[in-house]
């Protein structure tokens, strides 16, 4: 009884040094793992050609103090214009799957971050019955037994250390992608905003063009009545009658070209704001007609600016820092993966005096941890090209950056001629339109009296609609040059600050089918904390925590 007892005891005390020494040599080979070296480049921040200042930048219409342009629409004073941003960033479809795919990179970070640590950990166990051979009795030729139970359980792991900073540079690479998809996010909504303003602006055009349409007609009716007059009492021929109806008809005719024009801008409206067809009357009839009013001066800022503010600048230099992690996950390739492999567990049967019950027992215990590598060695070149091709992809990627920095600029500059030079045009075009009017006048009192032919008042009516048509496109293109300049210099993006990539419909459907633990949290909570516009500077280390 005593020595069953001791044989428990040595058994007991040998697990439990078995067990020590495993911890002891976790804790070493995650040392190992974290001060390993981590091969491939470091990202560095590319260089781009900035212009030192715009080229407008000396025009009165124009400041280059510093501005954030978080809400850049409110200096049109338009309510409208107000509500209808904050119902394109609520319902947008667009924005909604640009806020998924955010998730879906958060996700994808936290595969890359377990990948750090043993990939591979299995339970396993079983019971069996054997039945040996009788016709080999070599099977078991010393006990003569030929079928019997077993039982196994037990766990086993295997962790490719991370001696070339192999996952680390996945991890990084994941988190420069889950920042980059963040920064596209913001990349959409600012392009939703400048959207649903520009597309405002146009509805609010064309409703003065056709209002300007409708009023000429009822001009030119009025002077077709006068030639109509004059040829019935023998003081005009029929020719000036045909002649006032050719120009009437070819205005009205330009009402149902604009009533298309003003039927696919509301198209447009609807599904910037996420809704079905359906009359917009209630959104849009306060202030029919009314083009939203540009202030005298904007703040452009200075080119340099845009390397900080603009989503799509930070969404290009990301992709290149994740695919700079990418060339050193091929390069760690090319070196021996270390691993250590172990396993621990129990295993017994019903041969002789024991029993399937002692593979809880500590004599049915089994153990076994130690290193292994693992070199390809011939690769026959796939390895290395892999490295090239990671690399050519890098620098495709750093080219890329640099070329939406000038489209960036150009985007700036093409918005800035487009607000000062249509205020200059409207500028004429409202002197125009004053001296068409004052020649309509006068041509059609000298017609009535007989001493002005009816082709000066054709011309003279025709100038007029042209002039009044031209004024208010280019009212119509100040306010949309400037959306376009607020548009290309990124600004809009921060009205997500505290809120979540997702409504909170979709947020709660997302949970009903999937616990996202701490990543999607119920509506009561706020959402987790991410950079207001992401950079390179907001990854986070490159050995983290598990996330469950």
């Amino acid at each position: 009884m005593f020595d069953t007892i001791r044989r428990r005891r040595v058994a007991g005390i040998s697990l439990r040094g078995s067990l020590a020494a495993c911890g002891r040599g976790f804790a070493a080979a995650l040392l190992v793992a974290v001060a390993g070296c981590a091969v491939g480049p470091d990202f560095a921040p590319p260089s781009a050609p900035v212009a030192s200042n715009w080229l407008e930048w000396r025009n009165k219409s124009l400041q280059t103090g510093p501005e954030e342009y978080k809400d850049w629409w409110r200096v049109f004073h338009d309510p409208i214009l107000d509500q209808l941003i904050e119902i394109a960033y609520a319902q947008n479809l667009t924005l909604l799957s640009a806020g998924t795919r955010v998730l879906q990179a958060r996700a994808e970070l936290g595969i890359a971050i377990g990948e750090f640590f043993p990939q591979k950990q299995q339970a396993a166990g079983g019971v069996t019955y054997n039945l040996l051979s009788q016709a080999n009795p070599a099977a078991n030729p010393t006990t003569g037994i030929v079928n019997f139970w077993a039982d196994a359980i037990g766990v086993q792991a295997a962790w490719e250390l991370d001696f070339w900073g192999k996952f680390r540079r996945g991890v990084e690479s994941a988190d420069s992608a889950y920042l980059g998809s963040i920064a596209t996010y913001d990349d959409v909504l600012v392009t939703l905003l400048g959207d649903v303003a520009r597309t405002y602006v146009g509805i609010r055009t064309i409703e003065r063009q056709l209002a300007i349409a409708r009023e000429n007609i009822v001009k030119q009716r009025g002077i077709l009545t006068i030639a109509r007059d004059k040829y019935q009492g023998g003081a005009a021929t029929l020719l000036d009658v045909y002649q006032a109806e050719n120009v009437l008809g070819a205005t009205q005719a330009t009402v149902p070209q604009l009533t298309i024009q003003l039927q696919q801008g509301l198209n447009a409206l609807r599904v910037l704001l996420g809704m079905e067809p359906r009359p917009l009357g209630f959104l849009l009839a306060r202030s029919t007609g009314q083009i939203p009013v540009a202030p005298r001066k904007a703040v452009i800022g200075v080119p340099a600016d845009l390397l900080r503010r603009r989503p799509d600048i930070r969404a290009a230099e990301l992709r290149a820092a994740a695919q700079s992690a990418q060339v050193g996950v091929a390069v760690a390739d090319l070196y021996p993966a270390i691993s250590i492999t172990g396993s621990f567990g129990g295993i017994a049967n019903n041969v002789g005096s024991h029993n399937l019950l002692q593979v809880f027992h500590p004599i049915g215990q089994a153990f076994s941890v130690g290193p292994a590598f693992q070199w390809n060695l011939l690769n026959y070149g796939q390895i290395t090209n892999n490295v090239r091709l990671q690399d050519a992809t890098l620098q495709q990627y750093l080219v890329d950056y640099q070329n939406t920095v000038l489209k960036a600029q150009q985007e700036v500059e093409n918005g800035i001629s487009a607000f000062v030079l249509s205020r200059a045009q409207a500028e004429y075009l409202h002197r125009s339109v004053v001296a068409a009017n004052g020649a309509l006048h006068i041509a059609t009192l000298e017609y009535q009296q007989g001493t002005r032919d009816f082709t000066t008042v054709l011309t003279a009516e025709q100038n007029l609609y042209q002039a009044e048509n031209n004024l208010a496109v280019a009212t119509g293109n100040i306010s949309t040059g400037l959306v376009s300049v607020f548009r290309a210099l990124g600004g809009g993006w921060q009205i997500r600050d505290g809120n979540g990539f997702v409504t909170a419909a979709a947020s709660e459907e997302m949970r009903r089918r999937t616990d996202w633990g701490q990543l999607l949290p119920p509506a009561s909570e706020p959402p987790p904390p991410a950079p207001g516009l992401p950079g390179p500077e907001d990854r986070g280390p490159a050995v983290r925590a598990p996330e469950w």
